[in-house]
Order: C-alpha cells, then structure tokens, then sequence
C-alpha cells in the first residue's frame, strides 16, 4: 500500500500588488483562475503522495503556477487555497461556494462545477505496485550525454524550467537528472502529451475489441440526429486534428471544460463543423476528447490505469471530468520514468514483455503523415509529432509534446527514449529538437 496522510490547511498567497494595478477582472475569469489553481494544485499535492513523493506549496506556486495565461496569472498566483484531506478550495468570491477539486485514489482529481460544493463519490482504482527500471551504463560518449543533460537544466537549449529528464537506450534506463524538489517519483501534468496517451490507449482498445476501424464514423452519440454532418466525421479524422470543427484559439482552448467544471459531453460535443472532415489540418484539443468520448463504454469498462499498471507506470493517472469522461487530451500527470516506459513501447512495436499490446504496425499508423499537416518543423501523424524534417534526428523520430515543455522523442531506428519535463513559464522554450540530436550524438 502506498504512503498516504494527511495534509493539514494551507495557506498559499502571493503579494496582490500586479493585481492592483489592472482592471478588475470579470466574476467568470476569477472563477475560472480559482478553478485552475484548485486543480492544479489538487493533481500536483495528491497524485505526487500516492506516487510516495511530496509537493510543497512554494513548489507548486514556482512551477505549476507560474507563467500560465495571461488574463489568468496575477489572478491565480493571488488567490488563497485550502488543502484539505482529500480535497482543494479556493475562495474566489464571498457570494458564491469555494471552487472545489476533489481527489479520488487510483483517479486523480476532478473539479466541480462553479458553485457545487461536493461531487459525487468516485470508486477508488487500486493501483499495481510499483517495479523497478532496469539501468546500465551509457553506449557512447557518457561525458558528452554529461553535458548535455547539465546544460538542459542549466539553459543550454533555451531559457527553460527543466524539472526532469531521462534517458533510455536498448530498453535500459541510462541517465536521468532532476531538478530541485523532483525526483523520479514527482508527477506533472503531461499536458498535451496526454495526447498521444490517448491515441495508445485507442490503440490499446481497438486490440482489445478484436478490430476497431479506424476510418469509421466515430461514435459519438450527441451526433446521430438525422442530418448531422458531424456523423461522417471518422476516428482517424480526430486523431490526426483533421475533424473540420471550429477551432476558435490556437489549440482551440478548453479553460471550461479543464478548469471550470464542465463536463465533456456537455461542450466538447458541441462544435459546428465549418470544413469537410479530413480537408484541414487544425491542431483542436477537442479533437482528441471527442477521439475518447468516442470509446467512453470501453474506457468505463476498461480504465486506462489497467493499460498503464501494465506497463509498470504505476505512477501514471489519467483524471476525467466530474461526471468521468477521460480528460486525455492533456489532463494525465506522470512521471518522467514512466513516460519513458511509454516510449519503450513504441521502441518495441507495441509489444510488452512478450505480450502485444497495441495491434500490429500500430506505430507505423500513428507515424503515418496522411491527410492535411501543418506548417513549420514538425509533421503530424496520428496523436503523434513527425519529426522527420529536423536535422540530426533520424526520420522514423515520432513525439509527444505538450504544454510547458513536455516531450517524448521516440527514436525506434535507434532504440532511444528521450523524455523531458518541464515547467516553462509564459511558453518559454525548449529547443527539443537540438537536445535530442545532441542526446543521440552522444550515443552509439
């Protein structure tokens, strides 16, 4: 059983002098700033104790809460925040409840809708115990990969936080460094790495339904009205962000559905389409929940903490909405080690100790650039970033990124796993693509 306690009341605020000097902000962005910041400091404070790791306040306020959306910032580094025993508050406004995240064992947290103040009580998932990474000395150059690991975390590759980094060769952990107040126990917010958690997990079930056709209608129930154009949209169209739905901001922002406690099935499903499904390239974290909500029935029967105690990342949580939908368009925390393991997956074709998990030449379909790409470095396949047009990285090199600087480069054709944790304020950045090459130079 892992180590849990309880966590007394906290106060976290910071000085309101940015605050007094802008305009009074809306009823709506403060609820939301407190929804965030009673989420975010939920997942961070909880699923780091059931990882047997511990997360101060000072910690969380200097990563997490630093350097977010602009209209939100000031607001959330402001507000005060009560950890409970299983829960978080956050008072927002003195006529309304605290905004409230709950943590449910096994689930993560889940926030409520602004002005509940309770959810429903969610079954625990009780989780495998934890196994050890086999390690072994570096191939190549260990003073070069030295170096390069010392100079991410000292701002070699941009001005950037890095938490945490590990390196895998040949299946084998080789290398891993952390920042202050992380460690191989410390769980992050993946972000939109969660992305192409989801495309595994779709992955996963279609292997376990015997046959999911990918290029089928998705099956989205709040679409079967005769005439619905939004019917034809397919599977593979969600998975590659080629739906045709709105998309109104750049990664078609969800602050309600991530932070303001509405539920998937009530938003997500929502948007009109304004294109053709598979005629445009619109990167929409929509998208990707719409994939999800498509297999709800299977993910209810078959959660994804099943899928990841299997791969031994047992420090791995997928968090869902209030009423349970999967939020795996960003919202799963992991730890750096574990979503190494998640790259030695693909490194091996989707097998798991001799046990296929994913069906055969999965990897070769999300790596797959068909249908519309976007513009610049990267290429896009299935849930997962190409990047087979970045100098020194070979071009079967497949990523997951998200938000804040999370990456997971791939590399099959030379067995390596790249991962890198980050809390990049303000969208500081991370030049991934030049590490990387500089992290496979130094291996043979």
């Amino acid at each position: 059983m892992r180590k849990t306690a309880l966590i007394l009341a906290a106060t976290l605020v910071a000085s309101p002098a940015l605050s007094q000097t802008s305009p009074e902000p809306s009823p709506a962005v403060r609820a939301m700033a407190a929804g965030y910041k009673a989420l975010m400091v939920c997942g961070a404070v909880f699923n780091a104790r059931e990882a047997g790791a511990e997360r101060t306040l000072d910690s969380i306020r200097d990563n997490e809460l630093t350097g977010i959306y602009a209209e939100l910032d000031p607001l959330v580094r402001d507000l005060p925040v009560q950890v409970d025993e299983h829960a978080v508050r956050v008072p927002w406004n003195t006529a309304m409840p605290d905004r409230l995240a709950i943590h449910t064992p096994g689930r993560g947290c889940a926030v409520a809708p602004v002005g509940a103040e309770g959810l429903p009580l969610r079954d625990p998932i009780v989780r495998a115990a934890p196994t050890d990474w086999p390690t072994a000395e570096v191939r190549g150059d260990a003073a070069a990969l030295d170096t390069t690991l010392t100079g991410a975390l000292a701002g070699t590759y941009g001005t950037a936080n890095t938490t945490a980094l590990v390196i895998v060769q040949d299946g084998r952990l080789v290398a891993e460094r952390y920042a202050e107040g992380f460690s191989p126990d410390t769980p992050q917010r993946t972000w939109s790495v969660g992305k192409s958690l989801a495309g595994t997990l779709i992955g996963w079930a279609a292997h376990r339904m015997g046959g999911l056709d990918v290029n089928a209608p998705a099956s989205v129930p709040e679409w079967s009205a005769p005439g619905d154009p939004r019917a034809a949209i397919t599977l593979d169209n969600l998975m590659r962000m080629a739906s045709g739905l709105t998309s109104d901001t750049a990664g078609n922002r969800t602050d309600a559905l991530y932070f303001g406690g509405v539920t998937i099935a009530e938003q997500a499903t929502s948007w009109p389409l304004i294109a053709a499904p598979g005629s445009r390239y619109r990167y929409a974290n929509n998208d990707t929940l719409l994939a999800v909500h498509s297999l709800s029935d299977f993910f209810a029967a078959n959660p994804p903490a099943t899928f990841f105690d299997r791969l031994g990342m047992v420090d791995t949580t997928a968090e869902t909405d209030w009423r349970g939908g999967y939020m795996l368009s960003s919202q799963v925390w992991s730890t750096a080690r574990d979503l190494a393991r998640f790259g030695q997956l693909y490194i091996q074709d989707g097998v798991w100790e001799g046990e296929r998990l994913l069906p055969e030449n999965w990897r070769a379909y999300v790596s797959e650039p068909s249908g519309p790409q976007p513009n610049g470095a990267l290429g896009y396949g299935a849930t997962f970033w190409l990047m087979n047009r970045s100098e020194g990285i070979p071009a079967d090199t497949i990523a997951a990124q998200g938000n804040r600087g999370q990456y997971v480069v791939i590399v099959p054709s030379r067995r390596i796993v790249v991962v890198r944790r980050g809390e990049d304020a303000g969208g500081g950045g991370f030049d991934i693509a030049r590490f990387a090459g500089d992290v496979l130079a130094a291996l043979e």
